[in-house]
């Protein structure tokens, strides 16, 4: 079996790319999705539909847009990374996993324990919790033995 993983969350470091390339040297039979982690182009993936009259509604246009992609891949998967960076609140993540929990898809967090307690009620609900990308690995290696 090849197993799904959609990596959500944090994009202003390389822990997608560190994930991807610790589960290629271990040979796992994992494959990566993931939104769009280009903050620019996801700002504008709507603007194309028309110039909104301001900024929440072409948020809102392109959240919808995004939405697509976002929607289809987490519904697809076998398995949710949701990464909680430090410097910036990640509330699509935190809806990522709200969403991975409504439906029942497994999901782990990544993050550092000083945001242990903001995220107490995500974390409940989540299968594991990890602190590094390498942690991730090892449970990618365990559960697709």
């Amino acid at each position: 079996m090849i197993w799904t993983v959609y990596l959500s969350g944090e994009i202003h470091t390389d822990w997608r790319e560190q994930i991807a390339a610790g589960a290629e040297a271990a040979g796992l039979p994992v494959e990566f999705t993931s939104a769009n982690t280009d903050h620019e182009s996801s700002d504008a993936a709507g603007d194309f539909l028309g110039k909104p009259e301001n900024n929440f509604w072409r948020d809102h246009q392109s959240s919808k847009v995004n939405a697509i992609r976002t929607k289809t891949l987490i519904e697809q998967c076998d398995l949710a990374v949701i990464r909680f960076g430090d410097k910036y609140k990640q509330w699509n993540a935190a809806f990522d996993a709200g969403y991975c929990a409504a439906m029942g898809t497994p999901y782990i967090t990544l993050h550092d324990e000083d945001i242990v307690h903001p995220l107490k009620e995500v974390d409940a609900a989540a299968m594991a919790w990890a602190q590094t990308p390498e942690q991730v690995v090892e449970l990618l290696k365990y559960v697709t033995a």
